[in-house]
């Protein structure tokens, strides 16, 4: 996975709040086996800790680091090539380009969406989370949360290949939320009802598959301020490392790996083959139109 060198990037799509105190306190969701419980309940990787009811309160959000680091480092493409926090900031850039030229497309309008980087908790919209509980999106407020430490755990205790891609995967997923959001069928996950056939599993394959779209535009979508892709280079063995975390974060990975069985009735965000299944439909024809997995 390669950046253009000479692009620039947008920071103001990312907050950064690492190593921002979050005021009054600590959080509903800790760490330790709370956090792994949230793991197994497939909170993780998918929408905000409130939509499962597993805090408190909405609250604001944290307060900014002193030192955002994005706003001195991540300049170029050039910084996305050698800084993991610059790659993601070049991530983000890059999926929201490619979804508000698809809206407009589309005849329809995009609303950006912010990424927060955060280090152990944060607040949101959504109610208090710690980073036990991974990536997520708010749609109460219209941000993704990420603490960037999540993507060493995905290859440590997930067991995913790792690499440049497999993070992108991640953040493109979240998109795919925000993508839902605007849609209005992010809602359909709501209902709290669990199982390889419920609308929660439904509502996460449908943002792999959005993710998948992305991939296929993603060294094709100008960025406004050059007239080039923001990503130069995307390689079949990047897909594999993409696809290697959909896997990874399989309902029935994670239930065998800490549950020791599967449990397809509590299922909330699907089987490996069935995230890398919609991650491939929508690389393979880059048409959000066959995201459909409502049908």
């Amino acid at each position: 996975m390669q950046f253009d060198d000479d692009a620039g990037l947008d920071t103001s799509q990312v907050q950064d709040q690492r190593g921002g105190r979050i005021p009054g306190g600590g959080v509903t969701i800790g760490g330790g086996i709370v956090g792994l419980i949230a793991l197994v309940l497939g909170l993780f990787f998918g929408i905000g800790p409130q939509e499962l009811g597993l805090t408190s309160e909405p609250a604001p959000g944290g307060t900014a680091s002193s030192d955002a680091q994005v706003n001195q480092h991540c300049r170029t493409g050039r910084d996305a090539n050698t800084r993991e926090d610059c790659r993601i900031v070049a991530v983000v850039n890059s999926a929201q380009s490619f979804w508000s030229q698809e809206f407009a497309r589309r005849s329809g309008t995009y609303t950006p969406a912010s990424t927060v980087f955060f280090t152990g908790q944060v607040r949101t919209a959504c109610g208090a989370a710690s980073s036990a509980v991974g990536p997520f999106y708010c749609p109460g407020d219209r941000k993704v949360y990420l603490d960037l430490g999540f993507f060493n755990e995905l290859r440590t205790k997930f067991g995913a290949a790792g690499g440049p891609f497999a993070e992108a995967y991640v953040v493109a997923h979240e998109y795919g939320h925000h993508i839902q959001n605007l849609m209005g069928t992010l809602g359909r996950a709501q209902d709290r009802r669990t199982g390889a056939g419920s609308n929660a599993v439904k509502v996460e394959l449908q943002a792999d598959c959005y993710a998948g779209v992305w991939a296929r535009h993603a060294t094709t979508t100008p960025e406004k301020s050059t007239g080039r892709p923001l990503i130069s280079r995307l390689t079949q063995a990047d897909i594999d490392d993409g696809l290697s975390a959909a896997a990874a974060v399989g309902d029935d990975r994670i239930q065998e790996k800490f549950q020791g069985r599967v449990t397809p009735e509590s299922w909330t965000h699907g089987s490996a083959a069935q995230r890398q299944q919609w991650f491939n439909t929508g690389y393979s024809t880059g048409d959000m139109a066959r995201c459909n997995t409502f049908r």
